[in-house]
């Protein structure tokens, strides 16, 4: 069963994440199979098109009664029967059942909720076993393989070569026969099926040693939940205390930006965008950011300003918050949180849309600015920066001189 997700649901206010696969229904009125969407959540609700939510035990009873099957009953008739082939040579996995279907339900509810599933169980047993290889652990990792659905077990290992043949050649007791019709059970295969599991354990050993080092420079601890920077309106004028309104585009921070005052960013931004130096002049002498914007929508952009904006914009928040140090201190104090933009006068580029998208750029260049904040407080501004950013603000100022008749 291909499961797909992720999704959710909203219950009390709570956000429950969930999954969900293809079934078939049987519709009453039509008496015939429809195919449907069930959906599993971590608190083990289910729920399908037209059956009404459940449990597991509901989903029981409505794979009992033929309310719901996982394959059409017509289909299950017309299915061929596969070449007689001895157990132990067959390379298909278990036939799926209702019993092994709500087995695996329950597993995807528990991988939903963060608890570790049957398969994860099994491979804690085969690491336990690789290190200690008792019999009592050789026991313990026969109930954990058992306990994985049937029709899964073929794919615990990962191994498209060797499936879960390791596994079951260990399980079986000296002298039996491996599935009833295999190879009998001997040390020798005990100790070959031992040796797959140690190089398998220093294998994932490795793999685990390998991905930690990308991640080698993370934050310890639990990850810092996000700082809303939300857009809001101030009939009676912005707030005298400083607070996250000032790390929006449109306050009122007066900067001086390649030879020229601006009194937001929001006039900045559009006015460097536009083509017509006479335009740049209108949306610089806006009353308010908002009719600077609005002024901006009506004008043609420079041709090369989808591939420079987001460099002008960082320039633009840096010499906004070099210019204002309170500003910076309230920039800073948001520490290592993600800072998350939210407004509707931006569009998705710049801000964050929740589960709807959004690239959220105008967050992303502030925490770029936050950091440089940050490293410029500990001494750990490299000059080589300091310099590069100098020539590119002398370069920009002669093309802004020559666009914007010596603006």
């Amino acid at each position: 069963m291909t499961w797909h997700g992720p999704t959710f649901r909203i219950s009390d206010g709570e956000h429950i994440d969930g999954a969900w696969c293809l079934v078939r229904r049987r519709h009453d009125l039509l008496d015939e199979y429809v195919v449907e969407h069930l959906f599993v959540y971590a608190d083990g609700l289910i729920t399908c098109d037209g059956s009404g939510p459940a449990d597991l035990a509901g989903l029981e009873r409505l794979l009992a009664t033929g309310k719901l099957a996982l394959d059409p009953p017509h289909a299950r008739e017309r299915r061929e029967e596969p070449p007689k082939r001895s157990k132990w040579e067959t390379r298909y996995p278990e036939p799926r059942t209702d019993e092994s279907f709500l087995a695996e339900v329950a597993d995807e509810i528990r991988r939903l909720a963060g608890l570790p599933t049957a398969a994860d169980r099994c491979r804690d047993a085969v690491l336990a076993y690789t290190e200690q290889p008792t019999q009592e652990r050789r026991l313990l990792l026969r109930d954990a393989y058992l306990a994985v659905p049937a029709h899964l077990r073929v794919y615990l290992l990962g191994d498209m070569d060797r499936q879960d043949r390791p596994l079951r050649m260990l399980l079986t007791d000296l002298g039996e026969a491996v599935d009833g019709d295999g190879p009998v059970a001997t040390e020798d295969m005990h100790h070959h099926a031992l040796a797959y599991f140690t190089d398998l354990a220093e294998g994932i050993e490795r793999v685990r040693r390998s991905r930690a080092v990308p991640y080698a420079d993370d934050p310890p601890g639990v990850p810092v939940p996000p700082v809303a920077v939300d857009e809001a309106v101030y009939p009676r004028g912005w707030p005298t205390e400083p607070g996250l309104f000032t790390l929006r585009n449109d306050y009122d921070a007066p900067f001086t930006y390649a030879g020229r005052e601006y009194p937001t960013v929001v006039h900045a931004y559009w006015a460097l965008s536009a083509a017509d130096p006479a335009d740049h002049d209108r949306i610089l002498a806006a009353a308010t950011a908002r009719r600077a914007r609005e002024l901006a929508g009506g004008t043609a952009r420079r041709a090369d300003w989808p591939g420079t904006r987001l460099a002008v914009m960082a320039d633009l928040l840096r010499a906004k918050f070099d210019r204002h140090p309170r500003l910076a201190e309230v920039l800073l104090a948001t520490g290592e949180a993600p800072i998350v933009h939210i407004g509707i006068s931006e569009a998705p580029f710049w801000r964050d849309e929740g589960p709807r998208g959004g690239r959220n750029w105008a967050g992303r260049l502030l925490e770029l600015v936050r950091s440089e904040l940050c490293a410029a407080q500990s001494g750990q501004t490299p000059a080589a920066r300091t310099a590069e950013t100098a020539l590119r603000a002398a370069t920009r100022t002669g093309s802004q001189t020559g666009e914007n008749g010596g603006a």
